[in-house]
């Protein structure tokens, strides 16, 4: 599990090709178990909270980008 101190050095293109990245995975972990092949079930859990983790730490960069620019 990557902690979000971990996460915060990386660049927003590093956060959102992991955003992505996770997204895909996801997609295909619900295919597989809709299908009946998931293999790990806790995975699918563990994806759907680090892309939630990777998407937050993205918004709180895009705000504080747009207090930056505001003040």
């Amino acid at each position: 599990m990557t902690k979000a101190r971990d996460l915060r050095v990386k660049t927003v293109d590093e956060l959102k090709a992991m955003a992505a990245e996770l997204a895909k995975e996801h997609f295909n972990l619900r295919f597989q178990r809709a299908n009946g092949m998931l293999e790990k079930p806790l995975r699918l859990r563990f994806v759907r909270r680090e892309l939630a983790r990777v998407k937050t730490l993205l918004a709180e960069k895009e705000r504080a980008k747009a207090v930056g620019q505001k003040g």
